[in-house]
């Protein structure tokens, strides 16, 4: 899991619009810092060992380096991504580049928030709907990719994708979560899976400590959330911390500019 990445590029980073809570046109990010942002997150991946795949942004897509809204994987098939108007122009960039590696690409007719809302945890998908995520997406999730899906909600837009709320540690059966982020039934669903659980606090999901990409060595994470990188460490994992100040006024962290490629496929019984 998380040893093959897709990810775009910063180039085009601006914040043309306001579709979740952090961003805000008058508060632009400064380009050169973005992009050496995302090069610092390209270049953990690849120290710790991960491939990573690119597509290059496109000058009408400035979310476009948020790739983990692109599309959810699993195997040799591929859920498009259908996000908000705003970035529809995204969506044949992608498309293109998934059919081009031989994916089989299933577009689909509701809001869905790709990846953001839909963070594999074994045989498991922890999908979101509410926010970004139409709630009849959850079926097609499951027949589609034939993963049993764990219906969940965040409590509002400040975790507009689950992936601010969640994260997918990448030790076996261990996940890292904001109760404060979650609803009841959501968080009755989440500790009634006999995982293991890494309480985060509301000051450090904030920080979008959430958003992080773990392969079960190595967890890359953004900076500021010291309790959590901590606790990481005393599990044994090798924890990489990352200034993410400029992709943030995008709504991102690290899980956001990262598309995972090496979901495995279902199991099939003998």
């Amino acid at each position: 899991m998380n040893s093959e990445l897709l990810v775009s590029d910063a180039t085009h980073f601006r914040v043309d619009y306001e579709i979740n809570p952090y961003m805000h046109t008058e508060i632009q990010p400064d380009l050169p810092a973005a992009i050496a942002e995302h090069e610092a997150i390209v270049a953990a991946h690849l120290a710790a060992g991960r491939k990573v795949e690119f597509v290059p942004s496109a000058p009408e897509c400035p979310d476009m380096v948020f790739t983990a809204n692109a599309a959810v994987v699993r195997g040799g098939r591929a859920i498009l991504g259908n996000p908000p108007p705003e970035r529809k122009a995204e969506v044949s960039y992608f498309q293109e580049w998934l059919t081009w590696r031989g994916y089989e690409v299933i577009e689909v007719p509701y809001a869905f928030s790709g990846q953001g809302d839909a963070l594999a945890f074994g045989d498991l998908l922890l999908a979101a709907h509410g926010q970004r995520t139409d709630q009849r997406m959850l079926a097609v999730l499951a027949a589609e990719l034939e993963y049993e899906v764990v219906p969940l909600q965040t409590v509002s837009s400040r975790w507009y994708d689950l992936d601010l709320a969640v994260g997918v540690v990448g030790l076996p059966n261990t996940l890292a979560y904001c109760p404060a982020a979650l609803d009841a039934p959501s968080l009755r669903r989440l500790r009634g899976l006999g995982a293991e659980l890494i309480e985060v606090s509301v000051e450090e999901a904030a920080k979008f400590a959430l958003n992080l990409v773990g392969d079960g060595t190595t967890v890359t994470m953004t900076k500021g959330a010291p309790r959590l990188a901590a606790e990481l460490r005393e599990r044994g994992l090798r924890v990489i911390e990352l200034d993410t100040t400029e992709l943030a006024k995008g709504g991102g962290g690290v899980r956001c500019t990262a598309l995972t490629l090496d979901n495995p496929p279902a199991r099939t019984s003998s």
